[in-house]
């Protein structure tokens, strides 16, 4: 799957879809948001209705020419998560784009509902929302409790409340020039 794509199901926490929509757009990366349903209509788990660039069904979702720069991003939340895990036409795009050479970046719940279901996770380091790492461990993946982890082709967030680290972990790969910038104009401090 080509491009920058953050997936939403009903019940996806807010601030881990659209601060990570954010500091990327700040970045001046292109990203689709894209929902799981017929429709382009999502609801947030705190009730917040949002309006998707596209549905699923109208997404690339082939792999040809995909490469380490292409990122399916998956948010927490709860049934959110649950909601993307569920979806068997996203979970086969999610195999089909890692095999291809593809990033998959995931936060909260994700990793460990989401990023388990790819089968060559052995050695990797991620981060999640605590006691969903059982799922990666069992399948040879390392827990470290940092708020964002890059490991090979997975990029992992701690929580919501780590979303922009998140975030600007992704931006790092697509363009690290823009860093810093992006960081000066949230005023955050340096790590």
């Amino acid at each position: 799957m080509k491009g920058i794509n953050i997936f939403l199901a009903d019940g996806f926490e807010d601030v881990e879809a659209l601060a990570v929509n954010d500091v990327l757009r700040r970045g001046g990366i292109d990203v689709n948001v894209i929902s799981i349903y017929d429709e382009n209509q999502v609801t947030s788990s705190h009730g917040i209705t949002i309006l998707a660039d596209m549905m699923l069904e109208d997404a690339d979702l082939g792999a040809k020419g995909t490469t380490e720069r292409d990122v399916m991003i998956f948010p927490g939340g709860m049934p959110g998560t649950k909601n993307l895990a569920a979806c068997e036409p996203l979970m086969e795009a999610m195999r089909v784009h890692y095999a291809a050479g593809g990033t998959v970046a995931a936060i909260c719940a994700a990793p460990g509902l989401v990023v388990s279901r790819l089968d060559s996770l052995d050695g990797l380091e991620f981060t999640c929302f605590d006691s969903f790492e059982t799922l990666l461990q069992a399948k040879g993946a390392v827990f470290t409790p940092k708020p964002a982890v890059h490991s090979g082709r997975i990029i992992t967030g701690r929580s919501a409340g780590h979303a922009v680290s998140f975030a600007l972990e992704i931006l790092r790969l697509l363009d690290p020039s823009k860093v810093e910038e992006v960081r000066h104009a949230m005023y955050l401090k340096t790590i």
